[in-house]
Parts: structure tokens; sequence; C-alpha cells
């Protein structure tokens, strides 16, 4: 019904079910894994009304798994991209998983896709970290490139009482810099192409 993809990796159609409408794939090695995909095989859909909650938990042999809710698939959205690589070990809330005792190997993490219905799925919040950014690269580049300059920038700021005279240096004002910023993110937003111009 479900399979599971990671990049460079063999796809997974071999959900292991736990319970009648739980189910799970193993990922060896997770901590080389950045992004993982979910997906329905197309050979069974969900039944009306139902989809397939999706969550993540790291191995931890000392207790129990803790499971993080990553997103939703459903027979109108048959697959999703999760990235994991930014997720924290023990951090989880209440899953459909419950306490139910499923071996864990070291280095073997596991993702969950738990059958619900639609109106639950909805109401549920998976954790923020897990979404993949749907903006371009250009556009993810350049606001880590402005974030950069800004805060390296500010980060030599001294206030004019603070300032030693120095003729061979010229100075900027931290307000230009903000400015410079803002209207810079402004155009990229209107216009991510504005810089080919």
């Amino acid at each position: 019904m479900f399979g599971c993809l990671v990049a460079g990796r063999l796809v997974q159609t071999d959900a292991e079910q736990v319970a009648s409408d739980k189910f799970v794939f193993h990922l060896p090695d997770y901590e080389s894994v950045n992004h993982v995909v979910v997906f329905m095989l197309g050979t069974v859909p969900f039944p009306a009304g139902m989809g397939g909650a999706v969550y993540f938990s790291y191995p931890d042999p000392s207790s129990v798994p803790v499971w993080q809710l990553l997103g939703f698939i459903t027979n109108e959205k048959p697959s999703a991209i999760f990235k994991i690589s930014g997720l924290k070990s023990g951090v989880g809330g209440e899953h459909p998983f419950g306490m139910m005792s499923m071996p864990q190997m070291p280095s073997v993490a596991q993702v969950g896709v738990s059958v619900e219905p639609l109106e639950q799925l909805a109401q549920q919040t998976p954790v923020a970290s897990a979404a993949v950014s749907t903006v371009d690269s250009y556009t993810q580049f350049t606001q880590k490139m402005l974030d950069s300059l800004y805060n390296y920038t500010t980060s030599y700021a001294v206030s004019q009482s603070q300032m030693t005279p120095s003729p061979s240096e010229m100075f900027i004002p931290a307000s230009v810099i903000l400015k410079w910023y803002e209207n810079f993110q402004r155009r990229m937003a209107q216009n991510p192409n504005f810089w080919k111009t």
C-alpha cells in the first residue's frame, strides 16, 4: 500500500504492518538521511474519508520510541517529502503508535504510517522542521547571504561615543545596511530574478 524512498537507496515497499492500521519502514544508517519520501503505491487506495499520518522515530534502546508527526498523505495527495535532518531525538508528542512494543535496533530509525480519519489529520500539527521549503535555491541562498551579511556587519557596530577616529577607514551607518537589506528582501519577494537584469 505504501512506499518509502531515501535518495541513493532502493525504494522500500515492504512496510511492516504492526497493527491493522499501522505500518512501519526501517531506515538503517539514518544519520546520513536528509529527506524521506512517503508515497502510496497506487494498488490500494485509502478507504473513503481516511488518510495516512506519517511519523518518524529515532532509535533509543534505553526507552520506548518517541514519534514525531511529519505530515500526511491522502488519495488526493498520494506522496510527500519530509526533511528529517533537522529533527531532534527525544522530541515528540502523543501518537497513534502508543506504547506498541516494536523492536528497535541501534542506528535504525523508523518511519510510521497510521491510517486515520481525514478530519483528525486536518487537526494535527506536524513538527515545523519537517516541512520541505518550497522556496527555490537562489532565493534560499540570497536570504542566507543577506542574513549573514547583516549579522556580520552589525557584530562590529559601535555607538558614536565608542568610535575612535581613524582617518584611513570609512564607516557606514548600520541603518544604511539595514535599509539595503530590507529593500533587497522586498525586491526578492516581488521578483526572485530581479538581480539578473
